[in-house]
Formats: structure tokens, sequence, C-alpha cells
């Protein structure tokens, strides 16, 4: 009694399994066709810039008073060295908190990042939705994801039919 019941489910599940249907999209390839994408990037690009250029002056900063500190360190008195010193590490301590602030983790780049990106990823997931609900998908997987794909069939890709769904140029076009 046992084994057929064991052999009725496995049938039963196998059945099921061969009436799901499973495709795969390439996230990178779609989010990298969105014009948005390239204005989020290069708006990224411009704060990179400016926070690099500002930290760029604050080392200069930093190098001059170490400068003025050596040229003049035999005429000081001993209050007046550790006066400048303090500044010195007061001004290291303040460029190291900046660039851990901008560029650090979940500093502000990660957030006008996170900002910028997230968007343009539910657009992209909404149309993913749509494409799969009109070939009636079980699944649908992301390439680009940290999903490990050892092999894809190419008749699964469904990647170019997001585009359509996102109105973004001729499919055929898309770089593989």
């Amino acid at each position: 009694m046992k084994k057929l019941l064991v052999l009725s489910i496995t049938l039963f599940i196998s059945l099921q399994l061969q009436a799901q249907k499973f495709g795969y999209i390439d996230s990178q390839v779609i989010i990298e066709q969105l014009p948005e994408y390239k204005d989020a990037l290069g708006r990224l690009d411009k704060l990179t810039k400016e926070w690099s250029s500002e930290i760029e002056k604050m080392k200069k900063e930093i190098t001059s008073l170490e400068q003025d500190y050596r040229n003049e360190e035999l005429l000081l008195t001993i209050d007046m060295k550790e006066v400048r010193l303090e500044k010195i590490e007061e001004k290291k301590t303040e460029l190291r908190k900046y660039q851990a602030d901008h560029f650090g983790y979940e500093g502000l780049l990660y957030v006008k990042r996170k900002e910028m990106i997230k968007p343009l990823q539910d657009k992209i997931a909404k149309a993913a939705e749509t494409v799969a609900r009109k070939n009636r998908l079980s699944f649908l997987f992301d390439k680009a994801s940290d999903l490990t794909m050892i092999y894809s069939d190419p008749r699964h890709n469904y990647t170019d039919l997001v585009l359509e769904e996102l109105e973004l140029g001729d499919p055929a076009d898309t770089p593989r």
C-alpha cells in the first residue's frame, strides 16, 4: 500500500513539474537599454567627481599644514607644536569621516545609487511580470542576479520580450 502511495505522489509531482514553464531574462542587458539608467549613471558620476574633488582639497590642506609644521618645527614651542599636530590630526579625522560618509559602506554614494536604480529595477520587474503572465510562465529567473545558471537554452530567454514590453527599440538589436 505504501509503495502505491509513494508511486502516486511521485507521478503526480512529475506531472505537475512538466506542466510548469520556465524562462529567464538578463536584467543587466535590459537596464543598460533604459535611457533613465544612463541619466542616473551621469548624475552619480557628477556627484562622485564633486566629492572626490572635495577630498583632494582636504588632502592638499593637510599636506600644506604638515609642510608648514616641518618648516617651522624648530621655531615652535612645545605647546605650539601640540596645537599644530592636533589641528593636523583633526583635519585627517575630518577627511576619513568625509570619505566614509560619502564612499563608505552605506555612504551617500551607495544611498544615491540605490535611490536612482530602485525605480528602474521596479519598472523592469513589472514588465517581466507582465511578460511572464502573457507567456504563462511558472518561473522567470534573472540571469544577472546571484542565481547561477550553468546552461540556459536561448529559446527560454525572455529578455527581448521584456524590452518590447518597456518599448525599448528593436529586440533583435539586443546584445547578448
